[in-house]
């Protein structure tokens, strides 16, 4: 699929599962992914999310913010990640602070390729708007024989952003984590599961829920994650 496809497609269906190869040719076509091992790397080094209502101790995450505009993708001064009670019943309704990207990645090849993709993809679905701010989370979901991991522990949520991108980064040694989209009258209407490194969901997020069912170690004597991307775009 083209970047016309998958504008095509989010206009229609308001979501996309985009398949790795597809996705990896889209992205080397904005840019280079000339240090996505040690970009895939990083997720080794993300801490413990605190602020978990469940009191789950399964989520690892770093964040970051970024402005984007036609001609420039800045990073602004780290601050918090905040959502409304409307957006996340769990965990909304107060500031987080999470640890941020290190400028290693933040400033890397691999995510500023992301970005501009998704700053190409969105801005022709939204030609009127000239500046995004855009939000960065890596996130680790780990799963072991006495806890499954969450990776939405809200349950089928919309995020209260315009676009979402959700990269897998790497699957090991888990079962299910399965991607599902549902419509805004609460029907179910597409699932896949993101397998392979560059697999990729993008959602409209004002016209689809989305959410990604537990995961659980294949083998409960290794370590067990799933790794992903998550950046979000809204009108800044």
């Amino acid at each position: 699929m083209s970047l016309p496809d998958y504008q095509k497609t989010l206009r229609e269906h308001a979501h996309v599962f985009a398949h790795a190869g597809e996705m990896r040719q889209q992205l080397e076509a904005q840019g280079s992914l000339s240090d996505w091992n040690a970009f895939a790397e990083s997720w080794n080094d993300l801490a413990l999310d605190n602020y978990m209502a469940d009191h789950g101790r399964y989520r690892r995450r770093r964040h970051a913010v970024f402005e984007a505009s036609a001609d420039d993708i800045r990073r602004l001064p780290h601050q918090p990640h905040f959502q409304t009670l409307d957006y996340n019943s769990l965990n909304g309704g107060v500031e987080r602070w999470f640890e941020p990207i290190q400028d290693e990645q933040a400033n890397g090849q691999s995510l500023q390729t992301i970005l501009r993709f998704c700053r190409d993809l969105f801005s022709g679905l939204m030609p009127s708007v000239k500046q995004w701010l855009v939000e960065v989370h890596q996130f680790r979901i780990e799963a072991s024989a006495d806890a499954e991991g969450l990776p939405t522990p809200e349950g089928m949520h919309r995020d209260g952003v315009d676009y979402v991108l959700v990269l897998l980064i790497k699957r090991r040694n888990i079962a299910s984590g399965t991607t599902m989209i549902g419509s805004l009258d609460g029907s179910l209407s597409s699932s896949f599961t993101l397998s392979e490194p560059f697999d990729a969901a993008l959602v409209d997020d004002a016209r689809a829920y989305h959410g990604v069912t537990a995961v659980q170690p294949l083998d409960s004597s290794l370590p067990a994650y799933r790794d992903v991307l998550v950046v979000t775009f809204r009108q800044g």
